[in-house]
C-alpha cells in the first residue's frame, strides 16, 4: 500500500501538478498511471487532484455529487491515455482543472454560443481603422511575452466573459509597445459597462470592446476595478472620470487571411475568436494542439506571437483566460499554416487589434473624457499622436 501511495504521489506530479509532460515520455507516464485499473488507485488519484484543485462538492447531496465527478473523472482519465498513446499526435492531454467536468458541462460552463451567430460585425465608425498590406519582410517568429508585452494568464472563471480578456490582453500589449509601460486592465469594466451591445458573463466581441474604449476614453487598471468573474453594476464614476489606458480605435485584419494575420501579429498582440469545444481542447495540456475541432467560434482569446516546432510544425502562441493551470501555463499552441482559409479552430476568421498612436493621457487630464476625445479627429486619430506604434518596433523586428 506504501508502495502504491508512492507510486501514485510520483505520476500525479506528472500529470496533475506540473500538466507539462516532456513528449519524450508522456506515453511511458500515462501508461503507468492506468497500469492498475482497480478503483482504489483510481480513488486516491481523484482527491489527490482535488486536494491540487481545491475541489470541494458541497450540496445537499453532496455523496451522489463526489461519487458522479469521480466517475466523469475516470472517463476522462482514460481518455487522456488513449490521446496520448498516440505516437502520430503533435499535442497531449493533462488532468487539468476540467477533469471532473464532462464536455457538455465545460462548454455550458465556460464557452457561449457560437461568435459569429449571435454578434454581427459592428458597423464602420470614426474609431474603425482600416487594415493596411505592407510588403516588408515578416520575422520567422515573434514572442511578445519576451519583449514585455504580455501579462500572465489570468482566470475569466466561470462567465463567458473571454470577449473581454481578449480584448484587455491586446489593449495591455500596444499600449507596452507604445508607452513601454504593462500595466494590467480592469475586465471588469467591460463586463460591468460595456453593455449596448456586448452581455456580460453572456458573451460579447472584442470589436464592440474595443470601440467602447475608444469612445469612453480609456480603461481602468485591474487593482482599481478589480474582477469578480460576475455581471455587475457599472460604476459610472470610475467608468467616466478615472482612466488609465486609452487607444485610438481598432482594425479587422481581413478574414481567412493567414499571412495579413502574420503580419498583424508581428507588430502587436491580437485578438481572435476559436472554436474551443472540444473535449482534446478541454484536457490540453502541452504540444501544438492540431484538432479535433471546427468553426463554430465560440472563445475569445489572444495571438502572442508565432514560431515553428524543430520539425517544422508552425504554431501560434495564443494566450488563454482560464488561469495558468490549464494548457501549457495558460497557453496553447495552435497549427499554423494547415492549409485551412479559415485556420485551425477558425482562428483566421474574426481578428482584430486596438490602434494606439500616441501617450496616455496625463494624470491632469484623467476623468475629463470630451478633453480627450476632442484630441481625436473624425478617422479616431489623435492629434498628438507621436507616430504609429509598429513602425520603430517592425523595422528591429525585421532586421
Amino acid at each position: 500500500m506504501v508502495g502504491l501511495r508512492l507510486l501514485l504521489l510520483t505520476l500525479l506530479q506528472f500529470c496533475v501538478i506540473s500538466l507539462r509532460v516532456k513528449a519524450s515520455n508522456r506515453y511511458n507516464t500515462f501508461d503507468s498511471l492506468l497500469s492498475s485499473q482497480s478503483d482504489d488507485a483510481a480513488w486516491e488519484l481523484f482527491n489527490r487532484w482535488r486536494a491540487n484543485h481545491r475541489r470541494s462538492y458541497d450540496s445537499d447531496n453532496s455523496l451522489d455529487e463526489l461519487m458522479k465527478r469521480f466517475s466523469i473523472f475516470k472517463e476522462n482519465v482514460k481518455h487522456v491515455r488513449s490521446h496520448n498513446e498516440r505516437s502520430n499526435s503533435s499535442y497531449w492531454l493533462g488532468l487539468n482543472q476540467f477533469a471532473d467536468l464532462t464536455n457538455q458541462e465545460y462548454r455550458a460552463l465556460y464557452l457561449r454560443e457560437p461568435i459569429v451567430k449571435k454578434y454581427k460585425a459592428p458597423a464602420r465608425s470614426n474609431f474603425s481603422v482600416p487594415f493596411t498590406f505592407k510588403s516588408n519582410g515578416k520575422p520567422s517568429s515573434v514572442d511578445w511575452r519576451k519583449d514585455g508585452a504580455v501579462n500572465p494568464p489570468k482566470d475569466q472563471g466561470p462567465c463567458g466573459s473571454c470577449w473581454a480578456f481578449s480584448t484587455v490582453a491586446a489593449v495591455e500589449g500596444v499600449n507596452q509597445i507604445v508607452t513601454g509601460e504593462l500595466t494590467s486592465l480592469s475586465e471588469q469594466q467591460l463586463v460591468d459597462c460595456d453593455r449596448e451591445q456586448n452581455q456580460g458573463c453572456s458573451g460579447g466581441l472584442m470589436d464592440y470592446a474595443f470601440e467602447f474604449i475608444a469612445t469612453h476614453g480609456g480603461l481602468e487598471t485591474e487593482m482599481e476595478y478589480p474582477y469578480t468573474a460576475s455581471d455587475g453594476i457599472c460604476n459610472a464614476e470610475r467608468k467616466e472620470n478615472f482612466k488609465v489606458v486609452t487607444i485610438d480605435g481598432f482594425t479587422d485584419v481581413p478574414p481567412n487571411n493567414e499571412e495579413a494575420l502574420l503580419q498583424a501579429v508581428s507588430e502587436q498582440p491580437v485578438s481572435v475568436a476559436i472554436e474551443a469545444s472540444s473535449l482534446n481542447f478541454q484536457l490540453y495540456a502541452g504540444g501544438v494542439f492540431t484538432g479535433e475541432c471546427g468553426t463554430r467560434l465560440d472563445h475569445g482569446v489572444t495571438l502572442v506571437g508565432y514560431g515553428a516546432t524543430d520539425d517544422g510544425l508552425e504554431y501560434w502562441i495564443v494566450r488563454n483566460s482560464w488561469g495558468e493551470a490549464w494548457g501549457d501555463g495558460g497557453y496553447v499552441l495552435l497549427q499554423r499554416g494547415a492549409g485551412k482559409d479559415e485556420g485551425v479552430c477558425g482562428v483566421n476568421m474574426m481578428p482584430s487589434f486596438p490602434v494606439k498612436r500616441g501617450p496616455n493621457p496625463s494624470a491632469s487630464s484623467l476623468g475629463n473624457k470630451s478633453s480627450f476625445l476632442r484630441e481625436v479627429d473624425g478617422n479616431g486619430a489623435n492629434q498628438e499622436s507621436v507616430r504609429p506604434h509598429h513602425l520603430g518596433r517592425k523595422a528591429v523586428k525585421a532586421s
